[in-house]
């Protein structure tokens, strides 16, 4: 299930219930601090990052022996989370669960609610950590999307092992787009400590940019207007004060 950005205001009525009718709640340390009361009086589970495998092992062993259980992802569970790792597990192991994945607001979503609307028109989602993937294939991607003046997300852009990463990626989009290409980064999106910036692809480096931060990277059309980061959908508007668009 995904908690959202972590606060209960922003997670669904669903995730909610799906916590409250728990017996065993599994998950990152730092995100289950988020869920407070919630949590009280379940048996809980938890682990520090890179042990997701040890966490879905211990989700599904509890599972097995019959209770029901909770396994937490911020964001979203199927979006870099831990829904598709809990059925892979499964898939190996031959294991028949009665699984549900429940949605939650992802950080793109929230980090694209607090610039405007920057992801009107198609968009994709890249992880600069390579923890996982190659940066060779991240690199590759990145290329693929400037090409195709995607907006590009940025997940896990930098961290203290990974500084060079997000120069590197910033150069390949200066490849292809303009300087004054607008950037909106947002840290701790729909958390205490949010920052919003609205920057530039030429700029995007002056600023604090961390595992905490979402990148937008706009395309060919992206404005900034009244404090805003706007993609256009590309609908036909006509009148005084507007362009007209197709």
């Amino acid at each position: 299930m995904g908690i959202g950005p972590g606060t209960q205001g922003h997670m669904t009525p669903e995730a909610v219930s799906a916590i409250e009718g728990s017996q065993v709640i599994v998950g990152y340390a730092p995100f289950l601090e988020r869920l407070g009361a919630l949590v009280h009086n379940k048996e809980v589970i938890s682990s520090g990052m890179t042990e997701e495998v040890p966490r879905a092992e211990h989700a599904i062993g509890a599972a097995l022996s019959g209770k029901r259980v909770a396994v937490v992802s911020s964001g979203d569970p199927g979006i870099y989370g831990m829904a598709g790792l809990v059925l892979e597990l499964m898939r190996r192991r031959e294991v028949e669960l009665e699984v549900t994945v429940v949605p939650g607001v992802t950080a793109l979503s929230a980090a694209a609610a607090r610039l405007g609307a920057p992801l009107m028109h198609d968009f994709a989602v890249i992880s600069l950590s390579d923890l996982l993937t190659s940066w060779e294939v991240i690199r590759q991607r990145l290329e693929a999307a400037a090409v195709a003046d995607f907006v590009v997300v940025l997940y896990n852009p930098s961290s203290h092992t990974r500084s060079q990463r997000i120069r590197e990626c910033r150069d390949i989009m200066l490849r292809y787009r303009r300087a004054d290409t607008p950037v909106g980064m947002v840290r701790n999106a729909l958390r205490e400590g949010e920052e919003v910036t609205i920057s530039t692809l030429e700029a995007m480096l002056e600023h604090q940019i961390d595992m905490l931060t979402t990148i937008i990277i706009g395309n060919s059309s992206t404005f900034v207007w009244n404090g805003r980061m706007v993609t256009p959908r590309g609908y036909r508007i006509e009148g005084p004060g507007g362009d007209e668009r197709k």
